[in-house]
């Protein structure tokens, strides 16, 4: 590997921070990571990093330095469009993703001996928030389809909640990935928009290519809507374009339908949330419902819903104690 290094003029040799990063991005990181996760990486670098301690020597670099950037990321990172925008802070995980990408870099210049120590291993991030998770009441469900109905997107919606696709995975389905003699789809692919254009790839992690089963009545609607465009190899595509939804538009729409439908914001990933918490409520195990969404573990799963699973046992504490209070009566 071809370091580029700088004399001083003591005929020391110095690597700035800003020069050995991107040599490891362009080497170690963005061949091996989703265009996506690279995308992010670059924005981190060029707006956070590099601005403020880009131009340190890689051999100087100290915690303090790293947890300064990081303080004052919270309390002003923002990057300003006008001059007159004052700034504001960012939000822990964008701190936290800077801190996991400057600490992959630094470890890697520890291997490469450039440093003898990690500095950011020596510092203090904040702990990582749960974005607020909301489920859709069984009584809005109804409401919810039927709007969808009418825009003409029932048959992806009713996938989406019967079966806890993500929206990348469900606008990227063809019509070959349906198996309607197994009742199964097939999920090997997502969509996602970059730079304007949209990039199809491999899914999320490895466990999220997988086959999803469905029901009947699924396929009966799945059916009827290729009955509508049979030539088009896309299980929805979009009627403007013919091709792929864009992400961006599908979540516009779904605004749309709750706006519609009088009902309150959730975010379209809260389709896979109220699929996950009906699963259990109605008797799915972790571990089930764990591939079912492709998560890379059913420990990951049993975190993330962990609310409802904690719910079911009181409920289920609470059947167990009425049925032996009415056994100890009849004594």
């Amino acid at each position: 590997m071809l370091i580029m290094m700088r004399e001083t003029d003591g005929g020391s040799v110095k690597m700035t921070l800003r020069e050995w990063m991107t040599v490891w991005f362009e080497t170690y990181s963005k061949p091996l990571i989703r265009p996506s996760t690279a995308d992010l990486y670059y924005n981190s670098m060029k707006n956070h990093i590099f601005p403020n301690i880009g131009n340190i020597a890689l051999e100087n670099l100290r915690s303090l330095d790293i947890q300064q950037m990081y303080n004052q990321m919270r309390t002003s990172g923002r990057v300003r469009k006008a001059k007159n925008d004052m700034g504001h802070g960012l939000s822990v995980r964008t701190v936290r993703n800077t801190h996991s990408l400057l600490r992959q870099c630094l470890e890697q210049a520890v291997h490469e001996r450039l440093v003898p120590f990690n500095p950011a291993n020596g510092c203090k991030v904040p702990p990582g928030e749960k974005r607020e998770m909301k489920v859709m009441l069984p009584e809005d469900i109804g409401r919810y389809l039927k709007t969808a109905a009418e825009y003409g997107v029932l048959p992806m919606l009713f996938l989406a909640l019967s079966s806890g696709l993500r929206r990348g995975e469900l606008l990227a389905l063809h019509w070959k990935d349906l198996d309607i003699n197994n009742l199964t789809i097939s999920v090997s692919k997502q969509v996602m928009g970059r730079n304007g254009c949209l990039i199809v790839s491999t899914p999320k992690t490895q466990n999220s290519t997988r086959i999803v089963a469905i029901s009947e009545q699924t396929a009966e609607i799945l059916t009827s809507q290729h009955a509508k465009h049979g030539d088009n190899i896309y299980m929805f595509p979009s009627p403007v374009t013919g091709e792929m939804y864009h992400p961006d538009s599908i979540g516009r729409l779904h605004k749309k339908i709750l706006a519609k439908a009088g009902m309150e914001k959730i975010r379209f990933h809260d389709l896979r949330h109220t699929f996950a918490t009906l699963a259990l409520q109605n008797g799915v195990d972790i571990k089930t419902l764990s591939n079912i969404l492709g998560h890379h573990s059913a420990g990951f799963t049993l975190d993330t819903y962990g609310h409802v699973t904690q719910k079911m046992k009181r409920d289920a504490a609470v059947k167990v104690g009425n049925f032996l209070l009415e056994a100890t009566a009849a004594i």
